[in-house]
């Protein structure tokens, strides 16, 4: 009986034993054209191994990646393709910079001050109060998650003013928002099978 750990070791697990050892047949043809063509056939048969990702940008690239991978870069033939080195992937990508930026109410988030502050400079007023409108709402409900207890539509306006510099003035006569309640989710109900078998017992 021939054991798995006597074999040689499977270097892409996802195409299995059989295409595996198709590659390592490949290598030892030892006329070109008909390496070739023995690579070609094992090309399509990797490629209807995963028929769902036929329509994903260069699949038969990443295929003759593969292919290259599994025969230890020591396939004699012409690539339709450039492959990749193994050089290439020992390599680490640049470090992606960290964005650094001063965010003093951590319960707004990044992106909605910058939301509320674009709004000054909208040429259409009526735009602008339509988006003060939704971005003030969209406040009060970060502020709600984040404090269950609630809070004041005062808070949310002076906080716009303070987003905004002074150059947008809400106040409670002139602009209302959703009440608190709005925003918090409703306890879950328990399912009538757990109350049946709850009075069970």
């Amino acid at each position: 009986m021939e054991y798995y750990t006597t074999k040689n070791k499977l270097i892409l697990t996802e195409y299995g034993r059989n295409i595996q050892q198709m590659v390592e047949y490949a290598m030892t043809i030892e006329d070109r054209d008909e390496r070739t063509r023995c690579v070609k056939t094992i090309i399509n048969i990797m490629g209807n191994l995963f028929p769902h990702l036929r329509d994903v940008n260069d699949f038969k690239h990443k295929l003759w990646d593969h292919l290259a991978m599994m025969a230890n870069y020591q396939l004699d033939i012409d690539y339709p393709y450039e492959v990749v080195k193994p050089d290439q992937l020992q390599s680490k990508p640049d470090k992606m910079p960290y964005p650094n930026r001063n965010i003093k109410a951590r319960h707004y988030g990044n992106n909605l001050p910058r939301f509320v502050e674009a709004a000054c400079h909208l040429d259409n007023p009526e735009n602008a109060e339509k988006l003060i409108g939704i971005m003030a709402n969209q406040m009060k409900k970060y502020f709600v998650t984040w404090n269950k207890d609630g809070v004041e539509d005062q808070k949310i306006f002076d906080d716009i003013r303070e987003m905004t510099h002074g150059q947008i003035n809400l106040n409670e006569q002139n602009f209302k928002l959703k009440e608190s309640k709005e925003f918090i989710a409703p306890a879950k109900r328990k399912q009538p099978w757990n109350n049946y078998k709850n009075n069970k017992k």
